[in-house]
């Protein structure tokens, strides 16, 4: 049977990676004080971003309603929403399920941005492999269970502002030019894994989170996002690629959710 993939605006996927693979988009709303701005491709993202460097007020974002999930369920979906433990959309969604008349799936990918993408990719690929849903269903609970994700941010003003990050830590890292290497725990809700000096030990230690994670790569992606940081990001996946035996390493620029909480200049890892 064919299913329909959808996300929210948080997967990040670039305009051509949604036209091949078939993939439909529920926007979040993002808030700079009191403006809103939809997530979706009416968004100018240069601009938004400098909007949000001169901003004093609160920013942040919300989730889309459970009517705008329900418009984008027309057949039989997968749906595949930002950790449940960051953002109501995964509830949202849910509801938005209960009042359609499509068979639909709702994945809690207990991650964001980079991971989500990595689900889909790999949701994609079980669809066309043939696999019945409960054989998708439980593969997908599987690789989620086992995935890893990883940032390191310059900036963690947006994090500490919601909330997602202390106050103490933030300071912290800015203050000493020390590099935190965050990631999403097994609820999905973002832990300190590890701190770095400099560009090359945050390297190195996203390559050891890699090799000491007993992740299989053979065959598989990972999937690494930025904002802004085209060079770091491929500089990492062509470490990554010499080193390791992944099928793909996508670098993917991050959409306005992402970039409004990873800030300017931001990486996130998932494999």
């Amino acid at each position: 049977m064919d299913y329909k993939i959808i996300v929210d605006s948080c997967c990040d996927i670039t305009p051509e990676m949604a036209a091949e693979l078939g993939i439909t988009t529920v926007p979040l709303y993002l808030r700079l004080g009191n403006e809103e701005y939809m997530d979706d491709c009416s968004l100018d993202l240069p601009s938004f971003m400098e909007k949000m460097r001169a901003c004093t007020e609160k920013v942040g974002s919300a989730a889309p309603s459970p009517a705008a999930f329900t418009q984008a369920m027309t057949q039989d979906s997968f749906v595949v929403t930002i950790s449940s433990a960051l953002s109501a959309t995964h509830q949202n969604a849910t509801l938005g399920a209960q009042e359609s008349s499509a068979d639909v799936h709702i994945f809690n990918s207990k991650s964001a941005s980079a991971g989500q993408t990595l689900i889909m990719l790999k949701l994609k690929e079980l669809i066309s492999d043939k696999l019945c849903k409960s054989q998708i269903v439980e593969n997908v609970n599987e690789f989620i269970d086992g995935m890893k994700t990883y940032f390191v941010l310059e900036r963690f003003d947006n994090l500490v502002k919601n909330g997602r990050l202390s106050a103490i830590k933030g300071k912290f890292a800015s203050v000493l030019n020390i590099k935190l290497l965050l990631g999403a725990n097994e609820s999905g809700e973002i832990s300190l894994f590890a701190k770095a000096r400099g560009k090359k030990q945050m390297l190195d230690k996203m390559l050891s989170f890699i090799s000491e994670s007993g992740r299989k790569t053979t065959g598989e992606n990972a999937v690494i996002t930025h904002v802004n940081n085209s060079s770091l990001a491929d500089q990492l996946a062509g470490m990554i690629k010499d080193r390791f035996d992944f099928k793909k390493v996508f670098v993917v620029p991050t959409r306005g959710t992402s970039s409004l909480y990873a800030d300017n200049k931001g990486i996130i890892l998932a494999f």
